[in-house]
């Protein structure tokens, strides 16, 4: 898998690391599209604008993006902790991929609004609930 198409593709992700086209991140789907084991259309986030710059880097048709695996969103929400029912267990901070959750253990938690790539993996992390998508 040459180097440059690897970076080429990375850039042209979202950078969410949402894990919903089934990979780890952005850059392991890249390097998967690269060396032709994924196609172009497994990312909502980059929806099908996304799909399409894919297809003309990799010179391959193009699909619409994979509604199966999510939704696309114009302005991806952001999550916001609902300060006054969060326990400080952490699992949010655990599961947030970009490191946007800060807060210490027992202690309560809040979203750095400008690192939230709205990917959502805190929700389901959070065993009280507290985590809502909101628009940004």
């Amino acid at each position: 898998m040459p180097a440059p198409l690897v970076e080429r593709l990375d850039r042209l992700l979202p950078q969410t690391q949402c894990g919903q086209c089934g990979f780890t991140g952005c850059r392991p789907y890249a390097e998967a599209m690269a060396s032709g084991d994924a196609d172009v259309d497994r990312c909502p986030p980059g929806g099908d604008a996304g799909a399409r710059m894919l297809a003309r880097a990799l010179d391959t048709a193009a699909l619409p993006f994979d509604r199966t695996r999510g939704a696309h969103h114009d302005v991806p929400p952001v999550a916001f902790v609902i300060e006054a029912d969060c326990i400080g267990c952490t699992k949010c901070i655990q599961a947030c991929p970009v490191d946007a959750i800060v807060g210490g253990s027992k202690l309560m938690h809040t979203v750095l609004v400008d690192a939230c790539t709205g990917c959502e993996l805190c929700v389901p992390a959070c065993p009280v609930d507290c985590i809502e998508m909101v628009a940004a």
